[in-house]
């Protein structure tokens, strides 16, 4: 593997044009880290299709093939350098499952960056295929692009916090978003997984709901104690949520450039959880979406 993708902004690269707008996503984002960026096209040899079908005596070359793809990779290395001139954008055409290929590439990158496919059910089962084993899997940060080229057009960006180390990687993430590119960070606490209609009840009670909104408030204090000082400029809004995480989280991203999340959650009973909200927020939310994974959180 080659050493272009240490500490590098990584793309994968299907050569689809949701994929092209995730590398402009990331060339813009490259660009303000300054750092170097990799475009990566995995392939598998021999071509799956090709080996189901039942043909004798018939070897095809994979140098032709790798050409093509080497191809479509120089086009968009092109692209992404106009639009980044001040960064060294490269790539590489790697033989392998793509899942396989950009696991081992995130072990020493920045951040790993995929295209998404949309919307609704055909989308759930894209993402499902590829990005939702590599937020599983890799070892960087990694973003799904959705909903634009560029990083930074409503200037805000969304954090989920529940206290867990995870969850104060993602907010460490969001904070240097927010001041690479002057937006405003929103960081939300939804106080329960349980929905609505479950806490009905609960309300019932003589419960102190001021001094739970106050204790729910202190959580998001102590997650972002210490980033003012290293980021004053940052402004930020704290949101504590009586609705799913999911729903809170979908409703502050609905303008936003970046939505983050850990991709575990609050202790070993919660991390199902968590993880079904990030894969929820992946499928849903409007713009791109940053998931952080640590790989043995407390």
């Amino acid at each position: 593997m080659s050493e272009s993708a240490h500490d590098a902004v990584v793309v994968g690269y299907d050569g689809s044009p949701t994929a092209r707008q995730a590398a402009h996503w990331a060339a813009h984002e490259a660009a303000t880290q300054h750092r170097r960026m990799l475009v990566v096209h995995a392939f598998r040899w021999p071509l799956t299709e090709l080996t189901q079908m039942r043909v004798e005596a018939v070897v095809l070359p994979e140098e032709p093939f790798r050409q093509e793809y080497g191809k479509l990779v120089d086009t968009l290395v092109a692209e992404c350098q106009a639009l980044a001139p001040a960064i060294s954008v490269s790539g590489e055409v790697i033989t392998g499952e793509p899942v396989d290929v950009l696991e081992r590439v995130s072990t020493n990158a920045n951040l790993l960056v995929l295209g998404s496919a949309g919307h609704g059910t055909a989308h759930q089962v894209l993402l499902g295929s590829t990005s939702a084993e590599l937020v599983r899997l890799a070892h960087a940060p990694i973003v799904v692009v959705r909903g634009t080229d560029n990083p930074a057009t409503h200037r805000r960006v969304v954090v989920g916090v529940d206290g867990s180390e995870t969850g104060a990687h993602a907010v460490d993430f969001a904070y240097d978003y927010a001041a690479r590119h002057d937006a405003e960070l929103v960081a939300v606490h939804a106080w329960s997984d349980l929905p609505l209609d479950a806490l009905a009840p609960v309300r019932e009670w003589d419960v102190d709901w001021p001094e739970i909104s106050r204790a729910a408030d202190l959580i998001l204090a102590e997650a972002l104690a210490g980033h003012t000082a290293r980021h004053p400029d940052v402004q930020v809004r704290r949101v504590v949520a009586m609705s799913k995480p999911v729903q809170a989280l979908l409703d502050e991203a609905d303008h936003a450039d970046l939505l983050v999340v850990g991709s575990h959650g609050r202790g070993a009973v919660r991390r199902m959880l968590l993880g079904s909200v990030s894969q929820a927020v992946l499928h849903y939310a409007k713009c791109p979406v940053a998931v952080i994974r640590v790989s043995n959180p407390a």
